[in-house]
């Protein structure tokens, strides 16, 4: 009888001061904003390039997720999620949406100054206001993890740190599926089965925190022991 072997994990997810160094390192950069959105997230690459501004409810604090964009040869195509979890919406912080709001408003003044109207609402856009080539993404993100002085990572990983970083931090695998967009939690809990020993440590160590017996109560005179005798006038 053959034997089915576990998922690969997706790569190695960098530590909370790695992303810091990554995000300080990234700012200034035309695709900070970008970089940024996905490492808050996970979105996938096609994801985040197929992101048009009224997809984004800032009211609200969340995207919706409804279309991509790919490469094919060096076209660029538009395309829709396949699955019910594709199509999905995700929360945002507060310090997303400042992020996201300070480059609209640089995108807007930036058409404006040289005269480009952005009928289709790309959010991320070249300086010709075409929406950035997913080529064009890899390209640049190699060249700040190599100035941030960082493991070298794949664009794709900034999605792997994303869920593993929320696992590790304890939010339920099924949020953190959902999240993602994955078909199901089965598939997330094998793509981040790297995490779980550390979390089955923790709850090992909790385990015994609660089953350990403390100190006994303190006991005061005359509890425990029946009625007192009443005093007498």
């Amino acid at each position: 009888m053959k034997q089915r072997s576990l998922q690969k994990t997706e790569g190695t997810p960098l530590t909370e001061d790695e992303v810091r160094q990554l995000m300080r390192t990234a700012a200034g950069h035309r695709l900070f904003p970008l970089y940024w959105l996905t490492a808050m997230t996970g979105m996938r690459r096609n994801e985040v390039l197929g992101l048009k501004w009224p997809d984004i409810d800032f009211k609200k604090k969340r995207l919706h997720l409804n279309r991509g964009l790919v490469a094919v040869g060096y076209e660029v195509h538009q395309t829709r999620g396949k699955t019910k979890t594709a199509r999905r919406t995700i929360a945002l912080d507060d310090t997303t949406l400042t992020i996201l709001a300070g480059w609209r408003a640089f995108q807007a003044a930036e058409f404006t100054a040289v005269g480009i109207t952005n009928h289709d609402q790309w959010v991320f856009t070249d300086g010709d206001g075409n929406p950035v080539h997913p080529h064009a993404v890899y390209e640049a993100f190699r060249r700040v993890v190599h100035n941030a002085g960082i493991p070298t990572i794949r664009f794709h990983d900034l999605r792997h740190t994303h869920g593993s970083l929320l696992i590790k931090d304890g939010i339920p695998v099924k949020v953190v599926s959902e999240r993602l967009g994955h078909a199901n939690i089965a598939f997330t809990m094998q793509t981040y089965q790297h995490v779980l020993p550390g979390m089955q440590a923790d709850a090992a160590t909790a385990t015994e925190r609660l089953a350990k017996p403390g100190p006994p109560p303190e006991l005061r005179m005359g509890e425990g022991r029946g009625n007192p005798r009443r005093k007498t006038a």
